[in-house]
């Protein structure tokens, strides 16, 4: 099958099972992620984003999903804002001509609208998670990733990034993300607790369309705290809420993701212009290891991410931490 009908199918696929349950407290995410944390300076080199979740949903918010025209698949209880910021860069960021071989110098700068819905069990099966999100921005000097990065290179004290004059153009991005998750309690012993989120998702826009796969494995306290930390897509992420406890809840976790890669901006340049672009790998893997904590409300979570090559030609695979902080009220 196509990837490009490939990744439909699975939207479909991952949302299509029932998924109901009352909402949680609202919460509030501030993220960071960055190559230097895992010691490198390449391709990804940082993203930010925020994001407020609540469970009122506002009259618009479904109507917006509602015209994508998606019956009985768009969850209907929760719901998400984000504003993010994103920045790429080649591996040389030193050279001021255009580096052929290398992916683009680009930013990407967006606001997200988000539904989501969780099913607990109350027997032997898994708990569900549905989400999708909706996400629109643009692409390009509008952007400022050249500004942002080479503003934060004068602060601590590194030298900028010449080559942004050769940045991708201007370009409106939008991007449908739907993804299922579902929490499996694999047992525990001596106040240990184990389990494992498999997931199916997608993206569909001009930014990126993909098919995603993945799962995490947890070894923890109060697991069912969360779905995982979360992380900037197109990492395997969770959900930005959490349950509010008075007791302590952590565990470390590791997952691994797969993708199959129709479209990435990033890699593949302008849509409707010409630009820089690389010969993208159509397949594509993440490996997270991390660990969180959650106390009364506030969850830090720290991930490392390695993230085999994205393009020929790619010299090595990519490498960057993340840090996130919750706050549920």
């Amino acid at each position: 099958m196509p990837i490009r009908r490939l990744v439909p199918a699975i939207l479909a696929a991952a949302a299509l099972l029932p998924a109901t349950a009352p909402a949680d407290d609202r919460a509030f995410t501030v993220q960071w992620e960055n190559d230097r944390i895992a010691d490198t300076d390449r391709h990804y080199s940082n993203g930010a984003r925020i994001a407020w979740v609540s469970g009122q949903r506002p009259s618009w918010v479904t109507d917006i999903f509602d015209a994508i025209d998606v019956p009985g698949i768009i969850p209907d209880d929760r719901v998400g804002f984000a504003l993010g910021h994103s920045i790429y860069t080649p591996e040389n960021t030193s050279a001021s001509a255009l580096v052929t071989d290398d992916r683009p110098y680009a930013g990407w700068f967006y606001g997200a609208i988000s539904v989501h819905e969780e099913e607990d069990s109350s027997g032997p099966g898994p708990d569900i998670r549905t989400t999708f999100e909706l996400d629109a921005g643009i692409v390009g000097p509008w952007a400022l990733a050249r500004q942002v990065q080479n503003g934060f290179h004068d602060i601590i004290g590194v030298s900028h990034s010449n080559g942004w004059a050769h940045q991708l153009d201007n370009e409106p991005g939008l991007m449908l993300i739907g993804e299922k998750r579902w929490r499996t309690w694999l047992g525990g012993g001596g106040g240990i607790e184990f389990d494992a989120i498999p997931s199916i998702g997608g993206s569909l826009g001009n930014v990126m369309t993909f098919a995603s796969a993945g799962a995490m494995l947890r070894i923890g306290q109060g697991l069912d705290v969360d779905f995982g930390p979360p992380l900037i897509r197109p990492s395997l992420s969770g959900l930005d809420t959490l349950k509010k406890r008075t007791d302590l809840s952590w565990y470390v976790f590791a997952d691994a993701q797969g993708r199959a890669v129709a479209r990435d901006i990033f890699l593949d340049g302008n849509t409707f212009s010409d630009s820089h672009s690389v010969d993208k790998k159509h397949f594509v893997g993440d490996f997270q290891l991390g660990a969180a904590v959650i106390f009364e409300g506030v969850r830090f979570a720290v991930t490392q991410v390695f993230r085999t090559r994205e393009f020929e030609g790619q010299r090595q695979a990519d490498r960057f931490g993340s840090a996130s902080l919750t706050f549920s009220f």
